[in-house]
């Protein structure tokens, strides 16, 4: 085993039962001789060992050339880190990294049983493991005195500000001795981090590894874009398409986290659940659950998961979109980890496909852009995994030869072969039909060519002029229940009971079994499908000023007419050439072939106040 020179002997050997064979980058660093027993300031990604590293940092500075501590008393360190899960999985790694040296490690976190954690801190301990809030409790009621501490390190320092810990962690190391070794460890370095390092720290080192700037090289990233009602099926066709033995499924609110464990729970998934309203035992039921192999799928909000280390995670898959680049990038890293390939899945919504481009823009990030995978893609894996299946490597002998022979003998080698892949195929959850979003990734408004209406297929609303109906509702609710995009959606005319709309070819089909069996979402709204164009779309295709932003011409209005107003050009795609109505900027009102304009009607009654309005050549 090659370990570094100045790794403590008793250390040293705690590593080679654990199965080190070697150091990571991180941990090479802070056991140089230019680090010594100075303050340190390390960023590295998450998954280096960070723990390991800073449990061999502070080793020389606690055991002072002795082999062992003496007898626990005070606390010589103290660990903070941003929530429980962290800090209780901090304290199980040095607990094994300081058992030879005879360490006493104790823990004083939320949620747990304060006056336990205040015998214990009586009884004494070598190394204390606690969390921001939890830790200044103890200080100011009296039951933890730092006199004696040598060395303070703030875990996860980045996440604990995120979370609004800045007051207590002064409060912290404000009552903590002025000589001590401080060693603040994070994964990126913003200006509070710097200024918290500035205050204090001495004379700090700043180590920041090769691995800190190769982001995620052991994770491979893809990217699907769905329909907003289609998320959860995406999210369970990845899930099945992988089968991955680990899998943590991110989720921006705990209402979604309980909702999709409810649905993968129906569906046959062993699922836990990680969020901020369960207890401190729930949420360590759930994490022992994935440990063990008992469920193979976490769904988590992003703070319940901050700092959890999941071995062997083979699988993140994004079923909310993270809200930054920093997020995105915390959430992926959970797999990967320690050399391990794995896996990120982005489910995206067709119409958040530019927050999507932003996110990896900013994270500097690539993706493979692709479909959900399909259920005969899903099956087509299944009867891969089916045929190496263990089972079927094994040549049987003795009595299982003799069983064998026997059901041969009443049975056709087919038949066998063909009730083995059923029952494996039962144990499995079916896989979702989901439908085409039509598009990609790669769309941008206006470059792309329309869909062929050519053949377009006509569908009737039971909404019209007197039920109020207007594009800007009836279009994406068009959109919402077939799953694609406007770019299927031709011609729409509001009638005065009544609209009639056109679809794709392509998307009809679908479309018409979705609403036949699903409804629109609306109680009160029925959409039925029309034998032929209907005759209240006169002309060839209803004059005008032709297709939202789109060109006149041979598609409505007259050619060379330029473009029409954004989404109100007279008599195109949405009839009625006087027919003014709101838009998401007050009312607009189009021209007669330029560029519409909006006419500014003051505020809204949401608050949202019109810009300055652009007068198109039309007005």
């Amino acid at each position: 085993m090659t370990l570094h020179d100045a790794v403590h002997p008793a250390l040293g050997a705690a590593l080679e039962k654990r199965g080190y064979e070697s150091l990571t980058p991180v941990q090479n660093a802070v056991l140089d001789a230019e680090a010594g027993n100075r303050d340190l300031l390390v960023s590295a990604q998450t998954g280096s060992g960070k723990t390991v590293a800073f449990g061999l940092a502070m080793a020389s500075t606690l055991l002072d050339g002795a082999e062992r501590f003496g007898k626990a008393s005070e606390p010589l360190a103290l660990v903070i880190a941003p929530t429980r899960e962290l800090a209780m999985q901090v304290k199980s790694e040095l607990e094994w990294l300081y058992a030879d040296c005879g360490a006493e490690v104790a823990s004083c976190v939320g949620g747990m049983d304060m006056r336990k954690e205040r015998r214990d801190l009586a009884r004494g301990c070598n190394i204390l493991v606690g969390t921001p809030g939890r830790l200044r409790d103890h200080i100011e009621r009296g039951s933890l005195d730092m006199t004696w501490l040598r060395a303070a390190v703030l875990d996860e320092a980045d996440e604990m500000l995120d979370l609004g810990f800045r007051e207590d962690l002064e409060f912290i190391l404000g009552a903590a001795p002025d000589q001590r070794q401080t060693l603040l460890f994070s994964a990126t370095v913003p200006k509070q981090i710097a200024y918290l390092a500035k205050t204090y720290q001495r004379d700090a080192l700043r180590i920041s590894t090769a691995e800190e700037r190769k982001q995620h090289s052991d994770i491979d990233y893809h990217a699907h874009l769905v329909s907003p009602k289609d998320k959860e099926k995406a999210v369970i066709n990845v899930l099945r398409y992988y089968e991955a033995p680990s899998t943590m499924v991110f989720c921006s609110t705990r209402e979604m986290v309980r909702h999709l464990t409810s649905r993968l729970s129906n569906r046959g998934f062993a699922v836990v659940s990680l969020s901020g309203e369960l207890s401190q035992a729930e949420r360590t039921h759930a994490l022992q659950a994935m440990r063990d192999g008992r469920a193979r799928v976490c769904v988590a909000t992003d703070v319940a998961a901050r700092g959890i280390d999941l071995p062997n995670l083979d699988l993140v898959i994004h079923a909310d979109l993270p809200t930054n680049s920093e997020t995105l990038l915390h959430r992926s890293g959970r797999t990967g980890r320690a050399g391990r390939k794995g896996n990120c899945v982005l489910v995206a919504p067709f119409n958040k496909r530019h927050v999507v481009n932003r996110l990896l823009k900013f994270a500097n990030l690539r993706v493979n852009w692709g479909p959900v995978p399909s259920a005969d893609d899903i099956l087509a894996k299944d009867q891969e995994r089916i045929f190496a299946h263990e089972a079927l490597q094994i040549s049987p002998e003795g009595e299982a030869l003799e069983a064998a022979e026997s059901l041969l003998a009443l049975y056709d080698a087919h038949q066998v072969a063909a009730a083995f892949i059923a029952s494996q195929q039962s144990l499995r959850p079916a896989p979702e039909e989901i439908l085409d979003t039509g598009g990609s990734f790669e769309d941008r408004k206006g470059t792309q060519e329309r869909s062929d209406f050519e053949n377009g297929v006509w569908f009737r609303i039971n909404a019209g002029r007197k039920h109020k109906a207007e594009p800007r509702w009836l279009l994406p609710m068009i959109c919402r229940v077939g799953g694609f995009t406007k770019r299927k959606v031709g011609f729409i005319r509001i009638l005065d009971a009544e609209t009639v709309f056109e679809l794709s070819p392509d998307v009809a089909d679908k479309f018409q079994d979705v609403t036949e069996t699903e409804g629109t979402g609306e109680k009160s709204l029925r959409i039925v499908k029309l034998a032929e164009r209907p005759k209240e779309v006169s002309g060839p295709r209803g004059g005008g000023g032709g297709r939202p932003g789109g060109r006149g011409g041979p598609r409505g209005g007259k050619p060379g007419a330029g473009r029409g107003g954004p989404r109100g050009g007279g008599g195109g795609k949405f009839g009625d050439r006087d027919r003014k109505f709101d838009g998401p900027r007050g009312e607009r009102k189009g021209g007669k072939g330029g560029k519409g304009g909006f006419k500014k009607e003051g505020s809204r009654k949401d608050g949202y106040k019109s810009k300055k309005p652009h007068r198109g050549k039309g007005e």
